[in-house]
């Protein structure tokens, strides 16, 4: 056994496994190694502009790169903004319009000859909260899991269970869809304060109410560094609470789902 190959025996014999995850955005490409039994990000989250427009051969190419500069074997989880089905991307949220009828997962499968998993990102983050984060001992009732950052993804979870792929960022609230008003690129584009900008955000949430009932919702993104800013500032019927995993937790989510899939392609 090399001596890489040993002191990653040696880190999975500490942590459970470790994966090797990325969290694709509308800005930035995030890569990270996750102990996946705890969910914890190893060392710091590898973070890299997304390429201009987004185009698939780039995006592609910078993921072969950055999983080059993490040293695992093993699968690997794709966290991604898109509607995604059997590893085909239906939907192009902030991103190149090429990546529709993909199957991205088979694509980076065979340039890095590696397993793949290959999620909607804000599933993904779910995923992390529902299992070891905010919403870990929320077994009954229906959770709405809100990202915010360049848009808004959504995952919804009733008694648990994931319904996969919900867009409610694009639901049309006010004459313009959620993610218009709410999203966090929206603060900084139009100059919000975090006042202004709570009150979108809480004009979202009111019509998310008003069709799901949610007992709570979880926020995340890479907005919630500043919580402390807005969260107190955010109200709704339901509970809403900051996402235990914070910004990192589209990693940690898509690292779960790499650790299903084994070892086979």
């Amino acid at each position: 056994m090399t001596g890489e190959r040993r002191g990653q025996a040696s880190v999975e014999g500490d942590l459970g496994q470790v994966v090797v995850a990325f969290d694709v955005g509308g800005s930035f490409v995030k890569a990270g190694l996750v102990a996946v039994r705890s969910g914890m990000v190893l060392g710091d989250v590898r973070r890299r502009p997304t390429p201009a427009g987004a185009a698939p051969e780039a995006v592609l190419e910078l993921l072969v790169t950055m999983a080059g500069e993490l040293s695992t074997a093993g699968p690997i989880g794709l966290a991604f903004p898109v509607v995604a089905k059997n590893g085909v991307a239906w939907t192009a949220a902030n991103i190149d319009k090429r990546w529709i009828g993909m199957n991205v997962q088979a694509h980076l499968q065979a340039r890095l000859q590696r397993p793949v998993a290959f999620l909607n990102d804000a599933d993904a983050a779910g995923v992390a909260e529902m299992t070891l984060g905010a919403g870990r001992h929320r077994g009954q009732g229906t959770v709405m899991v809100l990202t915010l950052g360049t848009g808004i993804g959504s995952a919804l979870f009733v008694d648990g269970r994931l319904l996969p792929n919900t867009e409610f960022g694009h639901l049309e609230v006010g004459g313009r869809e959620a993610e218009h008003r709410a999203a966090a690129r929206v603060r900084t584009d139009r100059g919000l304060d975090w006042v202004e900008w709570a009150c979108e955000v809480n004009v979202v949430l009111d019509a998310y109410h008003a069709l799901l009932w949610p007992d709570l919702f979880i926020v995340g993104g890479g907005v919630t560094e500043n919580w402390e800013h807005f969260g107190p500032l955010l109200n709704s019927r339901a509970e809403i609470v900051r996402a235990a995993f914070g910004n990192d937790a589209g990693l940690v989510g898509a690292a779960m789902a790499a650790a299903r899939l084994g070892g086979a392609c």
